[in-house]
């Protein structure tokens, strides 16, 4: 046996003493008795008095009592700060609170099974017993403290919780090692953080990430695309093979409620007639496509116009990473897979093969770029209605994208598709809000020139923030179909305006009773606008 170092004995040492230390704590014991966290009683878990050189502009709490954000401003620099705070440890509590991390993994390991019992009842009856036979005496303040940064750990996402429960953030993205984090903010726009991680912090967290999401992330395939348990998308990249800034992600983060076209319309996305067009559009089985930019909005709009769908409808998603969610009794969705060890990749073409024969109604493909659009417009010049999404900033861009590499749908194939809405993430004044910049119907294509003709139903006039509405041929279509007078059709658009109005305002943007509303039009449409209109003159007054 080779002799030990100096430096190495004094690591046995050490191990030998904190043994037995440990030892007799567990032996002598302790009672740990706090009851709810009282900031009255138990004073505030958090002590902050601002970022030096910085006004601070906002405060709000993320996770209360335990961690808010302060937003900052900085005017030499003309830039805002997004400042996570969080409660402080002292050295002594740093120090248990390592302990109790590697102990508390073992114990909860081994109790899998919790019946009724939520997981933050388990982790602090976990915590207390555990400082019971440490036999350390804590307050209550001290042991809230020690719980929200096990909780955090062990059922959130470590320091990047206060990110993921701000329901001000929509993007948040890591570039690097040692960097700081960014955030598309709402209010703010983007704007950096105080949360920076060290290169061990974040490959761990990557991994874990990818592990949560039930995927796997190597030095050998470090690229992941991901559905976060939360339905958030994750984009995540290990180590420095191909971003050389060190491991990196970026987080769209998943709303807990989704938006519905009545919160669209709130934020000026789209005005009242053109949710009215599209809901009779929708109704009769007119196929769209949702184009834009990044961010700009598309899968939202499609996910909240689906509400429309009507509610006996066999409606079918196919998503390379799952991203929307109908609230519809007959939906079947699927996402694709990547081969599994002899298996073979599902990729969306065969998603779309299979789909076709599952005979839906409604078909929604989360976003077209190759082959898979060719299976798409067949089942568009097949009867099937069809939503997806594409990323373009005109009708002619989407149009010339169809037609070439590496989508390749022949010119006779699109003009199947009924309507095109172009959107984007623009400027009002200095604020940054998303536009429908164009809703657009195919025509078919031009015997002269032997081009696709399309013609602009809404446009945005960004000058005064407004659409300006044209005449409409897949309106005068459905008119045709239905054998309906112009006056009849008027007459159907401006009742759906009716109840839309109604329930902007009446401030009805909930998902549950904006389809059960829906659902009970499609029912009784005539009991509906005649209950909607005795109980609100003001709507129609507005409408007429």
């Amino acid at each position: 046996m080779s002799e030990l170092s100096i430096d190495e004995l004094t690591v046995r040492v050490r191990e030998w003493r904190r043994t037995i230390r440990r030892t007799a704590e567990m032996l002598r014991g302790s009672t740990v008795s706090v009851g709810d966290y009282d900031p009255a009683t138990h004073g505030s878990l958090i002590t902050f008095t601002g970022v030096p050189g910085y006004e601070e502009v906002e405060r709000y709490w993320v996770n209360a009592p335990f961690a808010f954000v302060s937003i900052n401003y900085d005017p030499e620099a003309n830039e805002h700060l997004y400042h996570v705070v969080e409660p402080e440890l002292d050295d002594v509590e740093v120090e248990l609170l390592e302990r109790l991390f590697s102990d508390l993994r073992e114990s909860l390991i081994y109790r899998r099974e919790m019946g009724d019992e939520t997981a933050e009842t388990v982790l602090r009856d976990e915590l207390r017993e555990l400082l019971e036979v440490y036999g350390v005496e804590v307050d209550a303040a001290t042991y809230y403290r020690l719980f929200y940064y096990l909780f955090r750990s062990f059922r959130g996402f470590g320091k990047l919780d206060p990110l993921i429960n701000d329901p001000h953030i929509e993007d948040i993205s890591c570039d690097g090692y040692d960097l700081p984090i960014f955030v598309y903010h709402d209010t703010y726009n983007d704007i950096g953080t105080n949360v920076v991680y060290s290169k061990d912090e974040l490959d761990s967290l990557v991994v874990r990430l990818a592990q949560q999401s039930g995927q796997h992330v190597s030095v050998g395939e470090p690229v992941v695309e991901a559905t976060l348990p939360d339905g958030s998308r994750a984009e995540l990249a290990l180590g420095e093979e191909v971003t050389p800034r060190g491991s990196a992600f970026t987080i769209r983060k998943y709303a807990d409620e989704p938006f519905t076209p009545v919160d669209l319309v709130n934020y000026g996305t789209f005005n009242l007639d053109q949710m009215a067009y599209l809901w009779l559009a929708i109704e009769n089985n007119k196929s769209l496509i949702f184009a834009g930019g990044t961010a700009s909005g598309k899968t939202t709009s499609m996910n909240a116009i689906s509400m429309f769908i009507p509610p006996r409808s066999k409606v079918l998603t196919i998503e390379d990473t799952r991203e929307l969610t109908l609230y519809h009794d007959n939906w079947l969705s699927s996402v694709t897979r990547d081969r599994l060890d002899e298996g073979t990749d599902i990729t969306m073409y065969d998603l779309l093969r299979s789909a076709l024969r599952h005979r839906p109604e409604y078909i929604v493909v989360g976003e077209v770029r190759g082959e898979e659009a060719m299976t798409l417009f067949q089942a568009m010049n097949t009867g099937h209605t069809t939503y997806s999404t594409m990323h373009a900033d005109s009708v002619q861009t989407v149009i010339n994208r169809l037609e070439n590499e590496p989508i390749n749908v022949p010119r006779a194939m699109i003009q199947s598709l009924d309507i095109l809405s172009i959107q984007s993430l623009t400027y009002v004044g200095e604020e940054r809000l998303r536009r429908t910049q164009t809703l657009a119907e195919i025509n078919g294509i031009d015997q002269r020139t032997g081009d696709l003709d399309y013609t602009t139903t809404f446009s945005w006039e960004p000058s005064k923030d407004t659409f300006r509405k044209r005449d409409s041929g897949v309106l005068d279509e459905i008119r045709r179909d239905h054998g309906w007078s112009q006056s009849e059709l008027l007459t159907e658009l401006r009742d759906r305006k009716l109840v839309l109005q109604y329930l902007r305002e009446n401030g009805i943007s909930d998902y549950r009773r904006f389809t059960a509303m829906v659902n009970e039009y499609y029912a009784d449409p005539e009991t509906v606008v005649s209950n909607v209109r005795e109980s609100t003159d003001s709507a129609v007054a507005e409408l007429d």
